[in-house]
Formats: structure tokens, sequence, C-alpha cells
């Protein structure tokens, strides 16, 4: 291979592997040093240059310059120093520089630099692949599904140049994915350990309701709409808390958009998923009622605000709506407001079917409020 079929591969190498060329250089030049360490003794004194503009490099092996010499790989004499560059004269202790073949370090020395070049690449596309992650943390990525395991569920999906994993707990549940779709995916996290760089993706998680929401709706992105918090149980119902800060903007209409334009989109985009949007308020008395929608309620009473635990009373024949199916609303209004609500009928009396149901009060998880933030 000719110096200029080199940089030529290494440019390709930079296109396709997005590694920077001076990062391969310096992995060459990593490469040669072992090599010669291997070769000659324990010298690994290399003085490595290369300008890619003119598709050179050379490679000299610095020997100190002796009246005689005792170690070969270390030493030489002042007269063969002066036979290889005639045009400098030598004294004993100066350093010379003997250009070498990289070709002629040897099979075991040769060998030994390919490894360490293969160690470097594996090492830069890890590098990249994580930068690559982390540039879209926190952010949702269009992504297309290379294959879907047919027992597992588990989706491998391309992003940018790098794959991951969207494991079935992470898609929601009308989710109908078929290799080559495109689909839209939340990057939650990105994790590095010893079997390489990888991204934690979801659809299911708060944060991609959230980033739908900032995409839809300029007033988010812009920061006159301010997302306070949202609680979400994937594929069926999403509670989000909202904040104008401008007095002339609605909140909850700018989010719901005209005829309803804005939430539809992402609603089909969620396969249907319910979205409740209510207005965030600094009393909690008035956050929890909004929170605890579409039910209506009296009045909210503060029990503990240390331990952030309340007492909410609604009308008697609100008492189904205002814990939802299965607890469900009571739920997403407990996770969105970080506090625990003790919902009560307005009368004090349950009917047999909800008494059993009244009696654990909704309440928000570290898991979830975890996953939330």
């Amino acid at each position: 291979m000719t110096n200029k079929d080199l940089f030529e591969a290494l440019r390709m190498f930079e296109k396709e592997k997005d590694i920077p060329m001076e990062y391969m250089l310096q992995q060459i030049k990593k490469a040669i040093e072992i090599a010669c360490k291997n070769y000659y003794g324990g010298n690994e004194n290399v003085i490595f240059k290369a300008v890619p503009e003119k598709n050179s490099f050379d490679v000299k092996l610095v020997k100190t310059v002796v009246e005689e010499v005792e170690d070969p790989n270390f030493e030489i004499t002042v007269e063969e120093a002066e036979k290889i560059n005639k045009r400098k004269i030598y004294r004993v202790g100066d350093e010379a520089e003997i250009p070498l073949d990289p070709k002629k370090l040897g099979r075991i020395a040769v060998s030994a630099a390919r490894n360490v070049i293969r160690q470097g690449i594996r090492a830069g596309e890890k590098g990249q692949t994580l930068i690559e992650f982390q540039s879209k943390l926190g952010e949702i990525v269009t992504a297309q599904i290379e294959r879907i395991d047919p027992k597992s569920g588990i989706a491998t999906i391309k992003i940018g140049k790098s794959e991951a994993m969207l494991p079935k707990n992470e898609q929601v549940g009308c989710d109908n994915l078929k290799e080559g779709d495109l689909i839209k995916v939340y990057i939650a996290d990105v994790k590095d350990n010893e079997r390489g760089p990888h991204a934690i993706i979801s659809r299911s998680h708060p944060g991609f309701v959230r980033r739908m929401f900032e995409q839809q709706v300029p007033e988010i992105f812009d920061g006159i709409v301010e997302i306070k918090s949202v609680s979400r149980e994937a594929g069926s119902r999403t509670k989000m808390a909202v904040l104008s800060n401008n007095p002339d903007v609605d909140a909850i209409g700018a989010c719901i958009g005209t005829r309803g334009a804005r939430v539809n989109a992402i609603v089909e985009e969620l396969g249907g998923e319910k979205i409740d949007i209510i207005e965030y308020s600094e009393e909690p008395e008035k956050y929890i009622s909004a929170a605890l929608s579409p039910a209506t309620v009296c009045k909210v009473e503060i029990i503990d605000a240390e331990s952030k635990s309340c007492k909410a009373t609604v009308p008697d024949g609100q008492l189904s709506l205002a814990i939802g199916n299965k607890g469900q609303n009571a739920r997403l209004a407990a996770r969105l407001t970080g506090w625990r609500i003790d919902i009560r009928p307005e009368s004090g009396f349950y009917g047999e079917d909800e008494e059993e149901e009244q009696t654990q009060p909704a309440e928000s998880t570290e898991s979830e409020e975890a996953a939330e933030e």
C-alpha cells in the first residue's frame, strides 16, 4: 500500500465511521511505537510525522550517538549517524534520527501493531457512538426498525449510524411495529459499560409526551407556556400540568390547539392514548382539585403539608370518576402533584363496590417520580 492509498483509506474510514483521521494517525503512531519497542529491544523513541494534505508520512527511530556502541537498539556511532545524515555533524551525546520502513519491523512487531490499530478503531467507534447518543439525550429522534425478535418483541432500531434496542415494556401497548418502519423514540438515558455504549430508548416514558408537546406547541418551545409535570400510563392515559407565563396566553388552549389539532396529532402518534391537560397552581388545594379532573372536587383538606398528604372530597356520584378505572385517575393525579390523596365521598358513605378500592389512598412512588424527571 502506498502512502496515497493509506490516506485515501483513512479518508474513507473517516467518512463512513465518523472517526477523525487525526485520531487514526495517533493510533498508527502508537502501533509503530509498540512495534519498534518489540523489534528494537525496548526502544520506543519514535518520531512520526504525517501530512495528510501531501499524502506523506515518515517514521524515524531516535538513537544516542556514542563513541562505542554497547546496545545497537539505542545507540549509534558518530560515523554511522553521519552516513545516514550527511548534512549534519554529530558529537557524542547527540540524538540521531534513523529513518525506518515500518514494513521491515518483523512479523511479530507488525502483528502487534495491527492489534493496536484494531483496538483503536473499536475505541473510536465506541467513542463516536457515545457522543452520538449523548448529543440526543432527552430528545425525540426518528429511527428505523431493522428487526423485531418474534419471541420477546424487542425491536432493534437504527439511530443515525448506531443501533439501539426498544424493549417490549418501553413500547406503547397499541404499537404495531414492523421491520422497515420509521418511528419516533425518546432517548431516556445513555449507559457505557463493558459491552460498550448504548442508549436507553422508550416510547412509554413521560418525557416522550413532554417532548412531543414541545415540538407541536410553539408557545412551549418559546417558554411562554411551561410544562410543570407529566404523569403517564403509556397506551392508556396521560395527565399533564401546564402554566402560562403570559396572562394573555391560555396554557391549556395553546396545548389543545385550534379544534384540537395540536393535541390530536400527539394522541394519534400515541395510538389513541387519552391526554388530560390541567392548569398548574402553586396552591396545593387548587392543583389537586384540577389533577382529579374530569371529576368535580368539593374541597381539598391538607392533612400534613410536610409529608404531602391530603383529603379530597367529591360528590357521591363522582366518586368512581375521581378514582377512575382500577384507580387510574387517582394514581395519575397523585404522581402528577406529588401528593398522597385520600378521596372521600361528600356523604361519607362508600358504595359496596367502591369501598374496598377507596381504602387504598392514591400515592406516587419514588421510581415513578424519578422516571418522570
